[in-house]
């Protein structure tokens, strides 16, 4: 974890969100990025061998943040997670880079067996507050997942997932919208 990281992530922090003020502040008080910097000693211990120390370590930051990343997880550069309280990202999860999550979000697994079972999200990606994606699905780039989605199927690149179960949503211009009129 290299200081070069640590001020992508809190330049990444200000870029996400608009309630971000001064370098120092978030650095000291958003525990979602200290998830993230724990988790990326975490995956080192983990990829030498020293699996025990790394569930451990994961572990205790889940209770200091309310962020469960396991150590097996890959995440990819510029990862953000906004208000993160209860989000869960599984062993064989892959995160791409620039991706978003909110909070309540689970890449969870569907399989009993050590196998790829948990979500691939491709670059991009963002997804809603309490938004489900379980099994070993992958998302392609810029793809958007509405809030309280729950994906059990891989989606191409640039799409917007709505509903349970997730299903592609039709993008609409301005024009297209429908307009709704308003009386007090």
């Amino acid at each position: 974890m290299g200081l070069l990281n640590i001020r992508e992530d809190i330049e990444n922090a200000k870029r996400h969100d608009p309630a971000a003020h001064g370098s120092v502040t978030i650095a000291l008080t958003y525990s979602t990025l200290h998830a993230v910097w724990a988790h990326r000693i975490h995956h080192r211990l983990w990829l030498a061998g020293a699996r025990p120390l790394a569930r451990a370590g994961s572990q205790w930051m889940r209770f200091l943040t309310g962020v469960e990343i396991h150590p097996g997880a890959r995440l990819g550069r510029r990862f953000f997670i906004d208000h993160g309280m209860g989000v869960v990202i599984g062993e064989t999860s892959e995160v791409g880079d620039d991706v978003m999550l909110y909070h309540g979000v689970t890449l969870g697994g569907t399989a009993n067996a050590a196998v790829k079972r948990h979500p691939t999200l491709g670059h991009r990606v963002l997804v809603g507050a309490g938004a489900k994606i379980l099994g070993p699905v992958a998302l392609g780039d810029d793809v958007k997942v509405g809030a309280n989605a729950v994906v059990l199927h891989d989606a191409p690149s640039g799409v917007t997932l709505v509903g349970m179960p997730a299903k592609p949503v039709a993008h609409l211009s301005p024009a297209e919208l429908p307009q709704i009129e308003y009386s007090i």
